[in-house]
């Protein structure tokens, strides 16, 4: 038996209850369309009409977004270095070392542009 089989089957299993779940929501969800329904949601507050050009973000929200991703990576790299530790070799060790350094670099280049702070 292939070691792939039971991963095979968490997919098939996955996909069949992905689509019974899409039928079941077009047959059992409610079925009201409404112009209120379709409008941007501001924390309450009626949208405020946009510029033509689609306006200018504040800087602030691509900073947020940069953080995020350097946070993602930095666990996504890390999660499974620190659960294999124990058996890396020295090269290895090394190398999450200068990887953590750079990410120590974004780090700094964050918090000099602001992204630590909300103002």
């Amino acid at each position: 038996m292939s070691p792939y089989v039971p991963i095979l089957g968490v997919l098939a299993f996955s996909a069949v209850l992905l689509g019974v779940m899409v039928v079941a929501s077009l047959f059992i969800g409610p079925k009201r369309h409404n112009n209120t329904k379709y409008l941007p949601y501001e924390c309450g507050i009626d949208p405020t009409p946009r510029p033509v050009g689609g306006g200018r973000v504040p800087v602030k929200y691509y900073i947020t977004a940069m953080m995020f991703i350097i946070f993602d990576i930095e666990i996504a790299f890390l999660y499974p270095w620190a659960v294999a530790f124990d058996r890396l070799p020295l090269f290895t060790v090394l190398a999450m070392v200068f990887f953590l350094l750079l990410l120590c670099i974004a780090y700094f280049y964050e918090y000099r542009r602001g992204g630590m702070t909300w103002d």
